[in-house]
């Protein structure tokens, strides 16, 4: 597993719910099927309200994303327990989600699906970086770099929580090492 991202960040505020990140009409996509997997991260974001987003997450038509690392505010992923939206964002390419607060359901669901690294930050990210900007997450350092300006923040380790994401999910966390029968 790679040990750090670098990419260009999606911005967005506070208190981004699951209805946001995944609206509710899409929840019919079976993530276990890979055309639908694919098309649930046609619509990643799509419940933002342009009027504050008028950038979208995946531009109309596409099923990735430019954007490999999404920054958050306060209480990400808070709303419903749905396991899509950390699916939907991993579908799209994204593989770390910085924000300075996550909803606990979120949290894990991004552990158990093994789809995003949740990774807590303190400093407000959200104001200092804008749609577009690249940055490197190094999961081992914790640390995230900013490169236009070099600076370089920490965010809280993942600890027992990253080999699972590392190994894609708790289920082939578990095969791994030994706590479920592998399947061949």
């Amino acid at each position: 597993m790679p040990t750090s991202f670098t990419g260009k960040v999606y911005v967005v505020r506070d208190n981004i719910d699951t209805d946001q990140i995944i609206p509710a009409q899409f929840l019919n996509l079976v993530p276990t099927i890979a055309a639908e997997y694919e098309k649930l991260g046609s619509h990643a974001m799509a419940g933002l309200p342009a009027s504050l987003y008028p950038i979208p997450f995946v531009k109309a038509g596409e099923l990735d994303s430019e954007y490999s690392i999404v920054v958050g505010g306060r209480n990400f992923g808070c709303g419903s327990s749905r396991e899509h939206a950390p699916i939907a964002l991993g579908s799209t390419g994204c593989r770390v989600v910085l924000a300075e607060g996550f909803a606990r359901i979120f949290f894990r669901n991004c552990v158990a699906t093994g789809e995003l690294y949740p990774c807590e930050i303190s400093d407000r990210l959200c104001e200092i970086l804008k749609i577009g900007d690249e940055v490197t997450v190094d999961l081992d350092a914790a640390t995230v770099r900013i490169h236009a300006t070099g600076a370089v923040h920490s965010f809280k380790p993942l600890g027992e929580v990253r080999p699972v994401v590392d190994a894609g999910g708790l289920f082939n966390y578990a095969r791994n090492t030994g706590m479920i029968a592998r399947r061949d």
